[in-house]
């Protein structure tokens, strides 16, 4: 855990704004192996070089300031799942979960702390599930388009697949990331990617 007896050394390479040294410095102490829950508005400052009222100017509490680097993660990792059309395959399908796990393992410290708090935090948990649900639905919208195509069989239920693809793919990511190493991430998105493919959009009629 990062010490808070003093000052960082203000960085003269590049000019970032107050904001950016927060989440930066937030970014840093959570891969050092903090709690998000004990970890304290002052050690954030302090490790960021801000004032406390700094921090307040930018974040109205720790809550939003976890929810700014959750954002950041969901959106760089729905930018390469909506990328993905089932007409790419399969074998596209498991490079984009490869680089997927990639943004996780990147954020794996915000992905904790996510956990974390949102077993007690119900705005966390909202926000979490509300970012799940963009998948869910982009996932939808494939499905029935393939339906629509004859390549998905139509007594698939959308709904209810989608929910068990995204949200059981979602939690078995998380476990990945947080508990195995990354040189199991390769075969890991393939079988989740085959989990996909063959249990979903081309599913045995």
């Amino acid at each position: 855990m990062a010490s808070i007896t003093r000052r960082r050394a203000p960085k003269v390479s590049r000019p970032v704004s107050a904001e950016d040294e927060i989440l930066a410095a937030t970014r840093r102490i959570l891969t050092g192996g903090a709690s998000f829950t004990d970890l304290g508005v002052q050690q954030i400052s302090v490790e960021a070089g801000v004032a406390r009222s700094t921090f307040y100017a930018h974040f109205r509490d720790k809550t939003d300031l976890l929810l700014r680097l959750a954002t950041d993660m969901l959106a760089t990792s729905f930018d390469v799942a909506s990328a993905w059309e089932p007409t790419d395959g399969l074998d596209k399908l498991a490079e984009d979960f490869l680089r997927i796990l990639g943004v996780y393992r990147e954020h794996a410290a915000v992905l904790r702390a996510v956990g974390e708090v949102a077993t007690y935090d119900l705005t966390v948990r909202d926000f979490w599930s509300q970012g799940l649900a963009q998948f869910t639905d982009r996932t939808i919208a494939a499905l029935r388009a393939e339906q629509a195509a004859g390549r998905t069989p139509a007594d698939v239920n959308l709904v209810s697949a989608a929910r068990v693809i995204v949200q059981g793919g979602e939690r078995a990511i998380f476990d990945q990331v947080t508990t195995a190493p990354p040189t199991d991430d390769a075969a890991f998105a393939r079988e989740l990617a085959q989990t996909w493919w063959y249990g979903v959009y081309r599913r045995p009629a």
